[in-house]
């Protein structure tokens, strides 16, 4: 399985609905993409405190590396990733992705 992180430092005039808008938009990519299996979206509640304005982020995780690159590919995704870009703190400067390989350890 791929993980697809994204934290984000929206710009300070967004509102929380204004947010959850744009994730509302990237959570109807659900079931539409094959290998697409999740996505989960909303504001970082980390006791820890260390999320350096990263405040908000997303997690979708995919079948194989196959299916990121297709959900990359995807015009839908596409158009709520140029929203993202648009809401964040200095454009793309404003966004962090990281892909990791989620690996069974049970094996």
């Amino acid at each position: 399985m791929i993980r697809h992180v994204v934290l984000i430092r929206f710009r300070s005039d967004m509102s929380e609905a204004q947010i959850s808008a744009i994730f509302n938009e990237l959570h109807e990519l659900e079931g539409r993409l094959p290998g697409l299996r999740a996505i989960t979206s909303g504001r970082s509640k980390s006791p820890e405190k260390m999320e350096r304005g990263y405040m908000h982020g997303f997690v979708a995780d995919f079948d194989d590396w196959d299916a990121l690159q297709a959900y990359q590919d995807d015009l839908q995704h596409q158009n709520v990733g140029a929203k993202l870009v648009a809401s964040a703190e200095s454009g793309k400067e404003g966004i962090l992705c990281f892909d990791i390989e989620v690996i069974d350890r049970a094996d």
